[in-house]
This record gives C-alpha cells, sequence and structure tokens, in this order.
C-alpha cells in the first residue's frame, strides 16, 4: 500500500514548492533579514526624530516671532515716546494689557480658523 501524498488534491508540486523555497529562504536567511529590518527600523526612527525635531524648532522660531511682534506692537501703541519716568504710568499699564489680552485673543481665534479649515469672515 501506497504512502498518501503530503500534497492536497488539485495543488501541484510546483504550486508547493515555492512558498517552500521562500520558507526556505527565510530560516536560512533569518539573521540578515532581521539585521535587515533592524537597520530600516533605525533608519526610520532616525528620520521621525530629525522630523520632531525639526516641527519643535519651527515652534520655537514661531512663539519667538509671535512674542516679538506683540511686543512691539504693543509697546508702539502704549508707551509714550517722551520718556518721562523709569517706570510705566497706569495709562501705559492699562494699555499694555488690554493690547496683550486682545493679540492673544485675536492670535487664538486665528488659530483656531486655520486649524479648522474655514477662511477668515
Amino acid at each position: 500500500m501506497a504512502a498518501p501524498s503530503p500534497i492536497p488534491a488539485g495543488i501541484s508540486k510546483e504550486q508547493v514548492r515555492i512558498p517552500y523555497l521562500l520558507l526556505l529562504l527565510l530560516i536560512t536567511r533569518k539573521a540578515q533579514i532581521f539585521d535587515l529590518v533592524r537597520q530600516l527600523s533605525l533608519k526610520l526612527h532616525s528620520c521621525l526624530c530629525v522630523n520632531a525635531f525639526s516641527m519643535a524648532q519651527t515652534e520655537m522660531e514661531y512663539r519667538v516671532e509671535l512674542f516679538n511682534k506683540l511686543a512691539q506692537t504693543c509697546f508702539v501703541k502704549c508707551v509714550d515716546k517722551r520718556y518721562k519716568e523709569a517706570e510705566l504710568n497706569m495709562g501705559e499699564n492699562s494699555c499694555i494689557d488690554r493690547c496683550v489680552s486682545k493679540y492673544w485673543q485675536v492670535n487664538g481665534m486665528v488659530g483656531q480658523l486655520l486649524s479648522a479649515g474655514k477662511p477668515p469672515q
């Protein structure tokens, strides 16, 4: 009596041979494949870190520019050109408080509109 074939009916030896060869290749080259995957993973991680650093740097530059514009705008608007005293007077203090508050409020509104993808009205 002949031993039953391990290959299911309707499947040729060639169809079984290709996955078998791939499996054999994976087993014999396992170390090289794992090394390749590790190298690709490190490159991806490196790219992500560089991208995150670049985004953080851009955000910091934006914040510094925003602060400088805020300080310049409110200073020009609120502080008298002729310095009479070393300290700000009550009117200048009030003006700067209102100016900064409005500046931040408008900046927040613009940020919300931009993040929502809506054009300004």
